[in-house]
């Protein structure tokens, strides 16, 4: 009698599209590099702390054949509720973006075929 392989149940999983972790990069690390398990989950969380800690500071994280991430000063502006077409104040605020480089859009499109 063959055994039923059960499915690993995948959290990160939202309609059928899987979402990258903090636990897969380290286990990426772990196996790839070879750290044990404890420091490569420790790599990953130094390096987004050192993102987040640049992007606090108002500087920009630029990441190689990846892209670019920053943070933008957005002004005060009045926006208008499209269900009443009531004149709404929107506070001044900081915003975080990402533009990927050109490398990393050209493979996106690809379907990462290489």
């Amino acid at each position: 009698k063959k055994k039923k392989k059960k499915k690993k149940k995948n959290s990160g999983d939202v309609m059928g599209h899987k979402t990258l972790t903090r636990m897969d990069l380290s286990e990426a690390i772990f196996r790839e590099v070879g750290l044990s398990r404890n420091d490569a989950a420790q790599m990953v969380e130094s390096v987004l702390d050192h993102m987040s800690d640049a992007l606090v500071e108002g500087e920009q994280v630029k990441i190689s054949s990846f892209g670019t991430f920053s943070v933008r000063d957005k002004t005060a502006r009045v926006g208008r509720n499209p269900k009443t077409g009531e004149e709404v104040p929107i506070n001044p605020r900081r915003v975080l973006t990402f533009r990927p480089s050109h490398l990393m859009k050209d493979r996106v499109a690809a379907g990462n075929k290489s």
